[in-house]
């Protein structure tokens, strides 16, 4: 369905005042944090826009990132003990157009003190919810492990299925091998097989990644070790990740760098690290964290796969 430019205007207008009337009745304080950084997004899946500053030089680095999450600057907040707080504005990634992607969108990012990832996962499904609601929706609610999701939908293990046993349900995608992991088919898998089957009208909230895929979550000892993250999807669109937050800055700082040594295999750019960042980890607080992309959010309650129709304007008319 294709809305008129007034409608989607509206109908974020309304999300807008939703999401911020959520926070408010939680005690959740609104922030603002700087869109430019002297420092990037190591994620070697993930390419930043750059810029050149041309004032003083005592201003500090002359090359700044626009940032593809606020989710640095945030952590420096709660290291700094503001508390709980979350803010709503733009990122940017560099290279991301199509029909469903915008390199410039809007992302919901928050952030809850003495929180596991278990419990940010009621909050985002709450908020969902209410946003389902306000355009008069209801939806399923199916809570699975990532584990439990591959032995369900494709009768697959996905912490001992050898990469072959992972291959084979992508035969018909004509996918070639060269240069693909463990992870890289897993997450093919997801993409390819399973997301496709997820109805239009269910939250699916998926949980305890493979430690592999921590990213910035901590890892839970066991047999095997699970990444303390989780990933919510409405429909066939993924909508939020979050994780219950890594607060170790030795640990974060090898995760940092082992992304660079990915991005040089690649033949990619190495990234900067933040070392601001890095200096006040260990004194955040015990947290849980969430993204969520309101572009997405919006597709879904306007029921259109084109993102291009709840954007004022498109990059290609930006």
């Amino acid at each position: 369905m294709t809305m008129s430019p007034r409608a989607a205007l509206e109908l974020r207008a309304r999300l807008y005042a939703l999401l911020r009337a959520f926070f408010a009745e939680r005690g959740v304080l609104e922030v603002e944090t700087p869109i430019l950084s002297a420092a990037g997004n190591t994620d070697a899946n993930i390419e930043s826009f750059s810029s050149t500053f041309s004032g003083h030089v005592d201003a500090g680095a002359r090359e700044r990132w626009l940032r593809t999450s606020p989710e640095y600057p945030l952590k420096r907040l709660l290291a700094a003990g503001i508390g709980d707080c979350y803010e709503l504005g733009r990122v940017f990634r560099n290279g991301e157009a199509g029909g469903r992607h915008n390199p410039e969108f809007t992302m919901l990012e928050w952030y809850r003190v003495g929180w596991d990832h278990r419990r940010l996962m009621s909050e985002t499904i709450a908020l969902v919810e209410a946003a389902l609601a306000m355009s008069g929706r209801r939806a399923e609610v199916v809570v699975t492990s990532y584990r439990q999701l591959f032995l369900d939908g494709l009768g697959i293990d996905p912490v001992h299925a050898s990469i072959d046993e992972l291959r084979a349900p992508l035969v018909e995608f004509g996918i070639g091998p060269e240069g693909l992991g463990h992870d890289d088919w897993l997450d093919l898998l997801i993409t390819h097989k399973l997301q496709p089957m997820f109805p239009r009208d269910r939250i699916t909230v998926i949980h305890d990644y493979p430690a592999s895929q921590c990213a910035l979550a901590k890892i839970r000892p066991g047999e095997p070790p699970l990444a303390e993250r989780f990933e919510l999807y409405l429909g066939r669109y993924e909508l939020a990740n979050g994780y219950h937050e890594l607060n170790d800055a030795a640990e974060q700082r090898v995760r940092f760098e082992r992304d660079n040594v990915v991005r040089r295999g690649r033949g990619q750019r190495e990234i900067p690290l933040d070392e601001n960042l890095l200096g006040v980890l260990d004194a955040m607080p015990d947290c849980a964290g969430v993204a969520l992309g309101v572009e997405r959010l919006l597709m879904c309650l306007a029921d259109t796969d084109a993102i291009a129709d709840v954007l004022a304007f498109p990059f290609s008319e930006a």
